[in-house]
């Protein structure tokens, strides 16, 4: 009689395991004393089980695939955790939506990401619609001279400026298209009702490369390497989501609460 084949893993596993050393012999090791014949009968069941259902092995990788998945979530709530502070509370990033929202969400970009700029509408359809979401954002420029530049921009007018001009200048950069120059830029602060010669002058500030450098810092220790992360409360979001998965996942997160 054939035995079903998720019996025959463990089994499976064991014939695939090294013989056991002299000094290991002593602790018995089920299924390592077949015999030659029996171990070859076996290999066979095996085989033509899976000749004859193919399709466990589709099953198999689904399911390795959610068990690495769910290892992946629970070291990413481990890193938000240990970092909370400086994802939450840093004091000097960007806070949009609801100052006092029952719920946080944090943004690393780079303005000259694309899928960072298609999620900007979503993002702020969330934020309009939901009433009660707080929404930080952290620059992160990681392509290019000109998403360096951008992000030097950004931190200057909070800086120089305060948040209501960031605000205006994030929206404005984020509603662009392609690479960002020093003559984008300029027009882009001018259509934010922003000095370009004040702005620049204040890029100059050593605060500017100080927090541009503690967001890098930030993102290394919770191995971001790409933009748009999202931060939801406690859970990572790796990449682009639209704004129907992003609603899921707050309600999701608040009902778990």
């Amino acid at each position: 009689m054939r035995l079903p084949f998720l019996a025959l893993l463990p089994l499976a596993a064991l014939l695939a395991a090294p013989v056991a050393h002299a000094e290991d012999q002593a602790t018995p090791r089920p299924g390592l004393d077949m015999t030659d014949a029996e171990r070859e009968a076996f290999q066979r069941e095996v085989h033509d089980y899976l000749l004859a259902h193919p399709e466990i092995l589709n099953e198999m990788v689904r399911i390795l695939d959610a068990r690495q998945k769910e290892q992946a979530a629970q070291s990413d709530q481990q890193l938000v955790a240990a970092n909370a502070d400086a994802i939450f509370d840093d004091g000097y990033s960007w806070v949009t939506g609801n100052p006092e929202g029952d719920f946080t969400l944090v943004e690393f970009l780079d303005y000259q990401c694309g899928y960072c700029r298609k999620a900007m509408p979503e993002l702020t359809e969330l934020l309009e619609s939901d009433g009660r979401i707080r929404m930080i954002v952290k620059d992160f420029p990681i392509l290019g001279p000109g998403s360096e530049l951008a992000a030097r921009a950004a931190v200057a007018t909070m800086i120089a400026e305060g948040p209501e001009a960031y605000g205006r200048l994030h929206d404005t950069l984020m509603a662009g298209k392609g690479q960002i120059t020093d003559e984008s830029l300029d027009r882009a602060m001018r259509k934010a009702d922003l000095d370009p010669a004040k702005i620049r002058a204040a890029m100059s500030d050593p605060e500017v490369d100080g927090r541009i450098a503690r967001n890098r810092a930030l993102a290394e220790k919770l191995s971001i390497t790409g933009t748009p992360t999202f931060v939801f409360q406690s859970d990572m979001v790796r990449g682009y989501i639209p704004l129907a998965d992003m609603r899921k996942v707050v309600d999701q997160l608040r009902g778990s609460e």
